[in-house]
């Protein structure tokens, strides 16, 4: 495997129909905060993060992922990796060049293995922001993302190979094999995970809030505002994280999650973990069980083929 030049999860954008309906949400329920929105085009930050942005809203006629982005730590860096990758053969969509988002920087686009598009940047001017208050119930940053593949094994195997992205842990089932991949850049137990799905698509998002009386807090205010659960309130054994799952207008899967495990990675091994074993679900025995409507919800709509977000 070559060296690991990924070093964190910066945001991830989302194309949708009804534009104002979603930020509306994002904003006044989930706990964002809009630091730029232009026509059709929003650029929503968690308030304990010093990225530009954790989410990216856009209007358009189809619901779709547009966009996972990663950071790096150097120029250097972000061309080493591009260069990589044009070397195996993976379609670039954007050359590296200085970016034009919020925080500016310097990055590159390309297409994974299942068409979806990834960006790596670095140098993007950090946000001013601040320490999330005891009792605030709104997100600190943007945890991770976990993407469904229908061939999640080649899938994988692309974010090893190519980005240096090592396994933390896996989950396996009896009757359908290895069913999710939780996959690290740095001491976080997961930054992306892949799981097996019918199609390509966003398996869901989550967000860090600051402690678990925190996360019980704005678990309860979205109940309370009639946001539809999923799964949840419980503890996963994977990442040793808590888990509420809502759905956000447009049928995305979205996560309050806190304590998720940082690892010794000198040391870790990774585990199989028996998901059909309740207590690898949800170690706290609280959470609605698993089950086909729970699995169904992550299977979220397919995303149709390749498609070139735009650089704004």
């Amino acid at each position: 495997m070559d060296e690991r030049l990924i070093t964190h999860l910066r945001h991830v954008d989302l194309a949708v129909p009804d534009y104002d309906r979603q930020l509306d949400f994002y904003t006044g329920t989930w706990g964002l905060s809009p630091q730029t929105t232009d026509d059709g085009i929003a650029f929503l930050a968690a308030e304990g993060s010093p990225e530009q942005y954790s989410v990216r809203l856009r209007r358009a006629a189809e619901k779709r992922l547009d966009l996972i982005a990663f950071g790096a730590a150097s120029d250097a860096d972000v061309d080493a990796l591009a260069e990589r990758l044009g070397r195996a053969g993976v379609t670039l969509v954007q050359e590296p060049d200085k970016l034009r988002t919020p925080g500016g920087g310097y990055g590159f686009r390309f297409f994974d293995v299942d068409g979806r598009t990834v960006e790596v940047s670095c140098d993007v001017e950090v946000r001013r922001h601040r320490r999330v208050e005891a009792g605030e119930s709104i997100p600190v940053k943007l945890s991770h993302v976990v993407i469904n593949s229908p061939n999640p094994e080649a899938t994988v195997a692309f974010y090893q190979r190519h980005l240096g992205f090592a396994l933390s842990d896996t989950l396996h089932s009896p009757h359908m094999g290895e069913v999710m991949w939780f996959l690290r850049t740095n001491r976080y137990h997961h930054s992306l995970a892949v799981a097996r799905g019918p199609h390509t698509s966003l398996h869901h998002a989550s967000f860090e809030l600051r402690g678990i009386d925190e996360y019980m807090r704005g678990t309860g205010r979205l109940l309370r505002a009639g946001v539809e659960k999923v799964w949840g309130p419980g503890r996963h054994m994977a990442g040793n994280n808590t888990f509420s799952y809502f759905l956000d207008p447009h049928g995305n899967t979205v996560e309050y999650t806190t304590e998720l495990e940082q690892l010794d990675e000198d040391t870790w091994h990774p585990h199989l973990y028996d998901f059909s074993d309740p207590m690898v679900s949800d170690q706290w025995g609280t959470a609605n069980p698993m089950s086909e409507f729970v699995a169904r919800q992550s299977f979220n709509d397919p995303d149709r083929g390749v498609f070139v977000a735009p650089p704004v």
